[in-house]
C-alpha cells in the first residue's frame, strides 16, 4: 500500500497495470465521503491491459491529512502523484467531486490531459432559493444525520437498503472536519463560465435520477464544452456502484485506441 507524503497529509494510492500497455495511464478520482474503491469494477477491468492509478483523497479512505477550502487545493494533490509517478500525460476519470478535481486539472494544465470522463458530476452547484436555504440548514444537524440523509438520496429508487447502509456508515467513517469542510468547497466550486476553454475530448455520463447534481445541471454544462459526448445511465448519483459494468464499458468505448 504505498503512500506519498504531500503537504501533510499521507495519501494512499495504487498504481497497477502494465506501464507498456495500449494508451496513456487510466488516474480514476473519487468523490465526497468516499474512497479510492469506488472504482474496483473499473481498475479490475482496465489494469489487465494498461496502467492504471487511484488516490484516496487527503482526509478519506486510508490517507491522512485535514479538510481542505477549496477544490484547487485536492487538484494540487492529484498533481503531486502524477509528478511523483512521473504521469506526464493521463485520462482523468473523476466522479462528482472528482470530477470537479478533474476540470480544475483540465483548466489549468490542458497538456497533462489526454482525456476526461466526468462520472456524475457538474461545473457549478445552482439551488434555487429554498433549495439553497435547505441545503444550509441541513449543516446544521447532528453530523450521522447529515451524512446518512445526503447518502441514501444519492441512489435510486430501490437500490438495495442493507447496501445504502454500508456505503452511509464508509461515509461517516470519514472525519466530520473533512467532510464539512470539503462540503463547503464544493458549494463553492464554480468553473461554469469558464468550461468553454476545455477542449479536452470528454465523455459526460450521468445517472438519470441524480438528486445530487442534478442531470439538467450536466446538461447545461456540456453545451458549452466545445467536444464533449453525453451519456445518461438508469441509476442515480453513484454510478460507479449502481451501474459497475456499464459505466466500465462506457468509459472503455470512449478510452479505447479505435475511438481516438
Amino acid at each position: 500500500m504505498p503512500q506519498l507524503e504531500v503537504d501533510g497529509a499521507a495519501l494512499t494510492y495504487d498504481d497497477e497495470g502494465p506501464r507498456d500497455g495500449g494508451g496513456v495511464p487510466l488516474v480514476f478520482v473519487h468523490g465526497w465521503t468516499a474512497n479510492r474503491h469506488r472504482w474496483d469494477h473499473q481498475v479490475a477491468h482496465f489494469a489487465e491491459r494498461r496502467r492504471v492509478v487511484r488516490l484516496d483523497l487527503r482526509g478519506h479512505g486510508e490517507s491522512g491529512g485535514a479538510g481542505v477550502k477549496t477544490i484547487d487545493e485536492l487538484a494540487k494533490d492529484v498533481l503531486a502523484l502524477l509528478d511523483h509517478l512521473k504521469i506526464e500525460r493521463c485520462v482523468l476519470v473523476g466522479h462528482s467531486m472528482g470530477g470537479m478535481i478533474s476540470q480544475t486539472i483540465a483548466l489549468a494544465h490542458p497538456e497533462r490531459v489526454e482525456r476526461m470522463v466526468l462520472v456524475n458530476s457538474i461545473g457549478r452547484m445552482t439551488y434555487n432559493r429554498g433549495r439553497g436555504l435547505l441545503m444550509a440548514v441541513s449543516t446544521l444537524v447532528p453530523f450521522k444525520l447529515f451524512v446518512a440523509t445526503n447518502i441514501q438520496r444519492a441512489f435510486a429508487p430501490g437500490y438495495p437498503r442493507d447496501e445504502i447502509r454500508a456505503y452511509v456508515k464508509s461515509s461517516a467513517d470519514t472525519p466530520r472536519e473533512v467532510v464539512m469542510t470539503l462540503y463547503g468547497a464544493m458549494r463553492a466550486f464554480d468553473v461554469l463560465d469558464r468550461v468553454g476553454e476545455i477542449h479536452t475530448p470528454t465523455l459526460m455520463i450521468h445517472g438519470y435520477h441524480d438528486i445530487q447534481l442534478p442531470l439538467k445541471q450536466m446538461l447545461r454544462m456540456a453545451k458549452a464544452y466545445p467536444d464533449a459526448t453525453v451519456r445518461i445511465l438508469d441509476a442515480g448519483h453513484e454510478l460507479p456502484v449502481e451501474k459497475p459494468a456499464e459505466l466500465t464499458a462506457a468509459i472503455d468505448a470512449f478510452v479505447s485506441p479505435s475511438s481516438s
